[in-house]
């Protein structure tokens, strides 16, 4: 058989080439549209959860750095030595911003004496918390501290206990403390 063979037109041809048919998946196409739209709504949920966990996680953050710094300032501030009393208003002075740091400049010289006369003192913070954030940016914390002291003989100690509202700012990287104020 040669391969340039001639087919009569009312031959039928060997092989016959018959175009596929396609199948229509209608269900396909109807499930995919909200497929689309749930997979859409998950992501959306999904960033808008991760928006919130990061905010949170963001201030959880910063309530922590700002409860460990309030937190070894009332300790040294609660800590007076008498024996080095002029390092102790200077490092206390170096912390301070704003009105507390006016009103400790002014009343310097008057803490060091009663700093220089009085007993060695030891303070203990027992609990810290945030009260509030301010729009400024600086928080009010809630201190509270507890004095020991024992009695020039060293025969008597003295505890007292004391509740502070510390008002600190962050300045340059730096936290300060702007306000100290006892409560009852």
């Amino acid at each position: 058989m040669s391969p340039l063979r001639r087919i009569a037109p009312d031959e039928r041809p060997l092989f016959v080439t018959t175009s596929p048919r396609r199948a229509r998946h209608r269900g396909l196409a109807l499930l995919a549209v909200p497929a689309g739209a749930v997979a859409a709504a998950a992501i959306s949920v999904c960033a808008v959860v991760l928006n919130i966990h990061e905010a949170q996680r963001h201030t959880s953050i910063r309530d922590a750095e700002v409860l460990a710094y309030v937190r070894s300032f009332m300790t040294e501030f609660t800590s007076p030595d008498p024996f080095h009393a002029n390092d102790y208003t200077d490092r206390v002075l170096a912390q301070a911003t704003g009105e507390f740091a006016q009103e400790y400049r002014q009343n310097q010289n008057q803490i060091l004496i009663e700093v220089a006369r009085a007993e060695p003192t030891t303070g203990t913070v027992l609990e810290v918390g945030v009260s509030r954030w301010h729009d400024d940016g600086s928080v009010d914390v809630l201190v509270m501290t507890k004095f020991t002291t024992k009695s020039p003989d060293g025969k008597l100690q003295f505890e007292r206990g004391n509740r502070w509202v510390v008002t600190a700012r962050q300045e340059a990287e730096r936290w300060r403390i702007c306000r100290l104020t006892p409560t009852i």
